[in-house]
C-alpha cells in the first residue's frame, strides 16, 4: 500500500460510524449468538473444519449477520465478495461469480459470496446462483431479515443450511457499549467520555437487541456532549435514543408471530400478555380492523359456547373500532381482549364443524331423508316430500323424537365449561331419549 492508499484508507476510517468500526475482528470478540458459535456448535464446527458450501442467515437487524459473514471469510482465509441483493442485477451477479469461476481456474480457493437481503433477489437471480454453489466455485453466506422458507426458492433452500440468529441480550449489548467505551482505536475511549450505570442499562435494554442502534445511540450521546463534558448521564442517553422504534413487518414473521402469540395468550387466559401483545401490534401500527377480525374469530373459535356473550362483545369492539377509529380504538380492543382471555373456553363448536366438513369431503354425501324434503311446491307430496315430519312446535313438549340425518353420527361435543355445561346436559338428555325411542 503507498503512502496516499494509506492515507485515504484512514480517512475513510476516520469517518466511519461507530457501529462500523466496532464491527468484531476475530470470532472470540463476536457478541451473543452462543447458540451457533459455542464451542461444539454446528456452524462452529463448519468454520473450524472450513466446510462452509452454503449458509444463510436469518434475523432482525443489527444483531451482527454481517460482520459474521465476514469473520466466517477472514477465518477460513478466503477472498470476500459483497453483493446487495437489492442493488445488484443478474449481469453483475454472472460478472461476480465469473470471477470466482476464474479464481478457482487458477488454482485459488473458492471466494465467500456475501449477499446481503438475499430475499430481493428473485426467483431468476437466485437460479443464477445455483450452478456455481452445487459446484462449490463459491461458499454462499446470504443474509435476511425475512424468513427464507417464505423468501427463497426450493432448490436453494435444499442446498443451504439455515441459521436463525436472536436478538442480543441486554448483557451481549452492555458488553460491545463498554468495549467501545474503553477501545483508544476503533471506539471512544480517546474521547474519555463515561456512561452512567443507568444510561447503560437503558442503551442496552432499549435498543431490543439491536447492537447497531445501541452503539449509534452511544456515540450520539457523546458526540452531542457539551464542551468541556465527558459524562453520560440517563437523560443523555434517553435524548440519544429518541422515540423507540418497534420492529414490525406488517406481512412478516413479526405480523404473523404477535398476531400468533395474542390469540395463544386470549386462549390460554392470560390478560396481561394478550394485553402486551395488543399493544405491540397497535404501537407498531397493525391494521385495528386485522386485530379486532382476529378478536371476533377467537370468541367463535376459542370461548364458543362457553360464553356466546364472547361472539357479541368481539364484534360490537369490531364495530366500534370501524366507527370510531385509533387512537380511541384501542379502548374496546383492549376491553373484548381481557373479556374474551377471561371467560370461559370451548372449541367444542370447532371441532364440530371441522369434523362435519371431513365427513362432507370424504364421505359418500348423506341424501336429505324424505321427511325432510321440501314440500312447498306443487307436485312435492305426489314425490313423497315432507311426509311424516312433525312439526315439534305442534307438540306440548316443543321437541319430537325425530331422525334429522339419516345417519348415526355426533359432532357436537360440549364442554362442562361455562354455560356450555348447561347445554352438555341436555344434550346428553335429548340424544339418550331420540336413542330410545328410535329403538321402539
Amino acid at each position: 500500500m503507498g503512502l496516499f492508499d494509506r492515507q485515504e484508507a484512514e480517512r475513510r476510517e476516520a469517518v466511519r460510524p461507530l457501529a462500523a468500526r466496532m464491527r468484531p475482528q476475530t470470532l472470540a470478540e463476536f457478541a451473543g449468538q452462543q447458540h451457533l458459535l459455542a464451542p461444539g456448535q454446528l456452524l462452529r464446527r463448519l468454520i473450524d473444519t472450513d466446510r462452509i458450501v452454503s449458509v444463510v442467515f436469518y434475523g432482525p437487524p443489527g444483531i451482527g449477520k454481517t460482520s459474521l459473514a465476514e469473520l466466517i471469510a477472514k477465518h477460513t482465509h478466503r477472498r470476500f465478495v459483497s453483493v446487495n441483493a437489492a442493488a445488484a442485477g443478474v449481469k453483475e451477479l454472472r460478472e461476480v461469480l465469473d470471477l470466482a469461476r476464474a479464481d478457482v481456474e487458477r488454482g485459488g480457493r473458492p471466494s465467500v459470496l456475501f449477499i446481503d437481503e438475499l430475499h430481493h433477489f428473485n426467483k431468476q437471480q437466485q437460479n443464477v446462483l445455483l450452478p456455481d454453489v452445487e459446484n462449490g466455485i463459491v461458499s454462499l453466506v446470504a443474509v435476511t431479515t425475512a424468513n427464507p422458507f417464505f423468501a427463497l426458492i426450493a432448490p436453494l433452500l435444499s442446498r443451504s443450511q439455515i441459521f436463525e440468529l436472536q436478538p442480543l441480550s441486554a448483557d451481549d449489548i452492555r458488553t460491545v457499549l463498554q468495549r467501545a467505551l474503553s477501545d483508544t482505536t476503533r471506539g471512544l475511549g480517546a474521547t474519555s467520555a463515561t456512561v452512567s450505570d443507568e444510561a447503560l442499562a437503558l442503551l442496552s435494554e432499549r435498543c431490543d437487541g439491536d447492537v447497531r442502534r445501541a452503539l449509534t445511540a452511544l456515540e450520539v450521546a457523546v458526540l452531542s456532549l457539551p464542551s468541556g463534558t465527558t459524562h453520560v448521564d440517563l437523560s443523555v442517553a434517553e435524548a440519544a435514543l429518541g422515540k423507540k422504534a418497534i420492529r414490525y413487518d406488517n406481512l412478516g414473521d413479526e405480523h404473523y408471530d404477535a398476531a400468533s402469540a395474542f390469540i395463544k395468550s386470549i386462549r390460554g387466559s392470560d390478560p396481561d400478555a394478550a394485553i402486551y401483545w395488543l399493544a405491540r401490534m397497535l404501537e407498531a401500527g397493525e391494521d385495528p380492523r386485522f386485530i379486532a377480525r382476529r378478536l371476533v374469530i377467537s370468541a367463535a373459535e376459542d370461548i364458543g359456547n362457553a360464553d356466546p356473550r364472547g361472539l357479541m362483545i368481539a364484534q360490537a369492539a369490531a364495530d366500534a373500532v370501524e366507527f370510531i377509529g385509533l387512537p380511541e380504538g384501542r379502548i374496546p380492543l383492549a376491553q373484548a381482549t381481557t373479556y374474551l382471555a377471561l371467560a370461559p373456553k370451548s372449541n367444542a363448536a370447532y371441532l364440530a364443524i371441522n369434523a362435519a366438513l371431513q365427513d362432507v369431503q370424504q364421505k359418500s354425501l348423506v341424501p336429505v331423508p324424505q321427511h325432510l324434503r321440501d314440500r312447498h311446491y306443487p307436485g312435492a307430496a305426489r314425490l313423497g316430500h315432507g311426509e311424516g315430519y312433525v312439526n315439534p312446535h305442534t307438540t306440548a313438549e316443543g321437541w319430537v323424537a325425530q331422525d334429522y340425518l339419516g345417519v348415526d353420527r355426533e359432532y357436537y361435543q360440549p364442554t362442562t365449561h361455562g354455560a356450555e355445561a348447561a347445554m352438555a346436559t341436555k344434550l346428553a338428555e335429548l340424544r339418550q331419549r331420540r336413542s330410545a325411542e328410535s329403538a321402539e
